[in-house]
């Protein structure tokens, strides 16, 4: 299978990320008015507190089951979206859940204590004692506490990824514990035939949604293709490529610019699962990662041998010609981040220009294959080195290097403060947000 190229879409067609953003929130936004017609329809208790407590533990319900579908890596999502903007909202709402839940436990435990004349924490190990389904919930709120502990920043940034989604993974035993609760003790439950037939659908979808794109699609993708490594060539001092082969992969759904989640099935590295993007347009017949030793993982790639098995999960990501806008095009690279982009030169068709920004030239790791696919294709290449400090892609720059830059759509990846750093020349230079595409590497559990 030859390369695709992709061509942008028409001024009046609707963007992709824009369709799927706009079902997400029309889906939640439906949700939330059948969620408030259930509870109305189920009646109102005579304690105001405990009427408010049971609202917030239904949309905490309904949160949680957003979430799951937010991570669940469906590949229709994810082109559209992107993984590391899907797993931002997972944070953002995982936050918002802890809230709407720690209100539901409050509200409700203040009601009840209220009717009966007890403090709360009497009234709390009351209802764990004598009402079902109540100490699974405070189980589950603990687990959900632990999980957003380990989840904050400092935290997280402390913690190997393996560790950290080891402890995501109890998320899955307090949503059991959540349903359960809900099940034995909300009022939805046993008011309606129609709403318990709701709240079945809703947890069926969103489970059901993290089991496919999860756990069935990649074991059925890894069964299909059968991924082993061809050769590894190192590519520099401290870079490495791996060459993957494989059954079918003209049949593997991989774009230009997309990454997987590779697990070498070694002895000592079947664990561990990194993300690496593709550094050459898949083509049918092999795929190609390329990856620089930030990590003792990343460095451990260049002593796999030929013929290792490879568990890969994906493809995933938005940073594809999907998102295109214009016709002609902008790549920016940042040291190792040329990968995506050496794979999207292959992909693009229309004039474009390629800006790889390293510190010194020995650093410009594939830039040779950039030089020979740009001379292929009619592109300008420009290899930009010197310190981080002062930066030589301000706005002045980049300008001088592409004059017609707000007419392009611009790819970048690179570190995150080179990252950030060229957002903000973009913004200063006038480009649309709708024409800038960028990725950065965020996994959720």
């Amino acid at each position: 299978m030859t390369t695709v190229q992709s061509r942008p879409a028409p001024p009046t067609a609707i963007r992709p990320r824009v369709v799927a953003r706009t079902g997400l929130y029309a889906v939640l936004a439906v949700n939330t008015a059948v969620v408030a017609y259930f509870f109305a329809q189920a009646g109102f208790a005579s304690n105001a507190l405990i009427v408010i407590g049971r609202l917030f533990g239904l949309y905490g319900a309904l949160v949680m089951a957003f979430q799951l579908v937010l991570v669940a890596r469906l590949p229709w999502l994810d082109r559209r979206i992107g993984m590391d903007r899907l797993t931002s909202w997972h944070r953002w709402t995982g936050f918002a859940l802890l809230w709407t839940l720690l209100a539901h436990a409050a509200f409700i435990t203040f009601g009840y204590a209220d009717g009966a004349g007890v403090g709360p924490v009497t009234e709390i190990v009351d209802l764990a004692e004598t009402t079902e389904g109540v100490l699974r919930a405070i189980v589950a709120f603990g687990i959900l506490l632990v999980v957003a502990a380990v989840s904050a920043r400092a935290a997280r940034r402390r913690l190997a990824y393996e560790t950290w989604h080891f402890v995501h993974l109890y998320t899955y035993v307090a949503v059991v514990l959540a349903f359960t609760h809900q099940v034995a003790t909300g009022t939805t439950f046993t008011a309606s035939s129609a709403a318990r037939t709701y709240w079945y659908g809703v947890w069926a979808v969103a489970l059901g949604a993290v089991v496919l794109g999860r756990v069935v699609l990649p074991l059925w993708r890894n069964a299909r293709h059968r991924f082993r490594v061809a050769a590894v060539v190192p590519e520099s001092d401290d870079v490495v490529s791996i060459h993957i082969t494989g059954r079918d992969l003209d049949k593997l759904p991989a774009r230009a610019g997309q990454f997987f989640l590779w697990r070498f099935l070694t002895p000592d590295r079947w664990w561990q699962a990194n993300p690496y993007s593709l550094s050459a347009a898949p083509d049918g017949r092999s795929l190609r990662l390329t990856a620089k030793a930030a990590g003792e993982g990343s460095a451990a790639l260049r002593h796999v041998k030929a013929g290792t098995r490879v568990f890969a999960e994906g493809p995933y990501g938005a940073f594809t010609a999907l998102h295109r806008t214009r016709s002609e095009s902008l790549l920016i690279a940042g040291g190792v981040g040329v990968t995506p982009i050496r794979a999207l030169l292959e992909d693009l068709d229309g004039h474009t220009v390629v800006i790889h920004r390293v510190t010194a030239e020995r650093d410009a790791v594939l830039h040779d294959e950039l030089r020979e696919l740009a001379i292929a294709k009619g592109a300008e290449v420009h290899l930009v080195t010197g310190p981080p400090v002062p930066d030589r892609l301000a706005p002045r720059e980049l300008a001088r290097l592409v004059p017609d830059i707000a007419e392009r759509d611009v790819f970048l990846c690179g570190p995150p403060p080179m990252m950030n750093a060229v957002l903000r020349t973009l913004a200063d230079l006038g480009v649309p947000k709708q024409q800038i595409h960028f990725e950065r590497f965020s996994l959720a559990g």
